[in-house]
């Protein structure tokens, strides 16, 4: 019965979303009562429980998120995001044009939202295209999954951060974070033969068209920043992160220097040291920069903030119900080695990420549901749950249609039909995320 109740509560989120078009922070709250007073818990403990997980979540992570978005935001508007590309294509050349737009696609998504890096990125795809003579389908295609690789799987985007703290990954964001780079890279890879091998096959009226010479569209853009100061902010906190978590592992933890690595290695701190470097960025420091730019970052994360913390509601309340004790009580055995297991969080996470369209609402209720199985299976430690964050994650990917405002970004920017998009954007995202669980569970036969 409890079973039962969980799904009525899930299905809940999947139709008050996809259908009913009710913002995913009220309809995982609603889901999160429901689900405490129909098991039968004592009220004032559903309300401690919905308190408890969403301030716990916030705890752990929140600072995370704002943090992320800010380096994000200030990425996009100083024209860093510009630079990275420019320096990207000097490396790959002229020549391989669908590879230099996924790999831009792949870094610059680390820190900014997939949605807005492809708005970004998107004049400049379309001149390479003319340059180079491919077509734009191509160029949009390989772009556009490159991005959405990270955008899924590596922190300080928000999904990834939220799915790692909702199982209690949070302390391991250097791992997941490294593991996260490297599962990308197939997935970027697969997104960039399916550009080559189907995309470039699709016309649009666009292709026909003249478009901004590509050394027009940078200086149209202004003075741009550094190459150094425009990647300062993405590899400071990652590197920083990285040694907190060796420090972590090895030498003596109660060590001055030790210690140190640690503190600057901790999620917060070196985020916010991010920020700090993306100040650099800044083309004047005044109220526009300092409190507009800001501003306009803390309200793109404010309502990630909010889903996030009502999915950490949402799993406090189904793991209070007594799921542990009922997991307990089931015969797990198929589930026990650990790389089978991976294909639930994988399943649950696609048919949500169909279902209702946004890939960081999947990681969040996906991660929710899945951590008290975690607990009982024994899963723990920071390479079997970073392992468990990209399974999440490879789920969030399958597959982006008509419910993805990602996937109109797209059409609208490219200049694609609905159904050259399905066959173009829609068969990649699927094609991305069957390969990320293969290669997941292929890591977890490895290093586990």
């Amino acid at each position: 019965m409890l079973f039962v109740i969980i799904l009525i509560g899930v299905l809940f989120v999947v139709v008050g979303t996809a259908k009913l078009k009710l913002h995913p922070f009220l309809a995982l709250l609603i889901s999160a009562f429901f689900v405490g007073i129909a098991s039968g818990m004592p009220l004032l403990t559903v309300v401690e429980s919905i308190n408890t997980g969403f301030g716990g979540l916030m705890t752990s992570i929140g600072l995370v998120i704002i943090a992320g978005t800010i380096i994000g935001l200030i990425l996009e508007k100083s024209g860093a995001a510009y630079r990275m590309a420019e320096v990207v294509l000097r490396i790959v050349g002229p020549k391989r044009p669908q590879l230099a737009m996924s790999l831009i696609g792949y870094i610059v998504s680390i820190p900014v939202f997939c949605d807005s890096g492809f708005i970004i990125l998107s004049s400049l795809q379309k001149s390479l295209a003319k340059r180079a003579n491919v077509t734009i389908a191509s160029m949009a295609v390989a772009l556009a999954t490159g991005l959405f690789a990270t955008h899924v799987l590596v922190p300080p985007t928000p999904g990834p951060i939220a799915a790692a703290g909702n199982i209690g990954a949070a302390d391991y964001l250097g791992t997941v974070i490294v593991i996260g780079l490297l599962v990308a890279i197939p997935a970027t890879f697969v997104g960039y033969l399916w550009s080559v091998k189907v995309a470039t096959k699709i016309r649009v009226p666009e292709d026909d068209l003249e478009a901004l010479d590509y050394e027009e569209i940078i200086k149209s853009f202004g003075k741009m920043p550094s190459t150094f100061k425009a990647f300062l902010p993405i590899v400071l906190p990652i590197v920083l992160i990285g040694l907190g978590s060796i420090a972590a592992l090895v030498g003596d933890s109660e060590a001055t220097f030790n210690m140190i690595l640690r503190f600057l290695g901790s999620p917060t701190v070196a985020l916010f040291l991010g920020v700090a470097a993306a100040m650099f960025l800044l083309p004047e420091i005044s109220e526009k920069t300092l409190t507009g730019w800001i501003g306009d970052s803390l309200k793109e994360a404010a309502p990630i903030l909010l889903i996030t913390g009502a999915g950490g509601s949402f799993g406090t309340v189904i793991k209070n119900a007594g799921v542990g004790e009922m997991l307990q009580e089931m015969d797990l055995g198929m589930f026990a080695s650990g790389s089978l297991f991976l294909l639930v969080p994988f399943i649950v996470a696609a048919a949500l990420k169909t279902a209702q369209g946004s890939s960081t609402t999947a990681l969040v209720i996906t991660s929710s549901l899945v951590a008290p199985m975690l607990v009982t299976l024994g899963i723990e430690g920071a390479i079997p749950l970073a392992l468990v964050v990209m399974a999440i994650g490879a789920g969030a990917m399958t597959v982006s249609h008509v419910n993805d405002s990602f996937f109109w970004v797209i059409t609208q920017y490219s200049g694609m039909e609905v159904t050259q998009a399905y066959k173009a954007q829609t068969v990649a995202t699927l094609l991305q995320g069957l390969v990320t669980i293969v290669i997941t569970m292929i890591l977890w036969w490895i290093l586990v």
